[in-house]
């Protein structure tokens, strides 16, 4: 299974997780957004996986756009922190992982949403926020 947007380390426990169809163990495994976390705690941010959390990530001063070689990864990482939030707040949210290996969030509606493309757009440009895009899922 190709799982691009995981480094190498954690490539091996994430396809054991997704192969086993286990949401919990996906949930998981996408929630540690260890680039975002530790970017958060150096500037006093708790992510504490709630909506809160991500307004107080939306006001940080971008100094990541600097660092090229990061600015992807942080990018991930802030799409799969907005999935989790979205999965742990939104009720009948949930992971799914597209057969190429993107993960997305299923709403109850069925509609999905590709959090790592948000993400992404939300590190390299800062618009929209976070927390808009939260916004816009929570209200479907």
């Amino acid at each position: 299974m190709n799982i691009p947007f995981l480094g190498s380390r954690r490539k091996k426990h994430a396809e054991a997780t997704l192969t086993a169809a286990d949401p919990e163990g996906v949930a998981e495994l996408l929630s540690e957004c260890e680039l975002l976390r530790t970017l958060a705690e150096r500037e006093g941010i708790r992510l504490d996986d709630t909506p809160a959390s991500l307004e107080a990530l939306d006001q940080l001063l971008p100094r990541w756009r600097d660092d090229e070689e990061n600015l992807p990864w942080l990018g991930n990482d802030a799409g799969l922190y907005l999935g989790t939030v979205i999965v742990r707040t939104v009720p009948g949210a949930v992971w799914k992982v597209w057969p190429g290996g993107q993960p997305v969030v299923r709403l109850a509606s069925g509609r999905e949403f590709d959090v790592v493309t948000a993400g992404q757009e939300w590190a390299a440009n800062g618009v929209p926020e976070l927390s808009q895009r939260y916004g816009e899922v929570a209200e479907v």
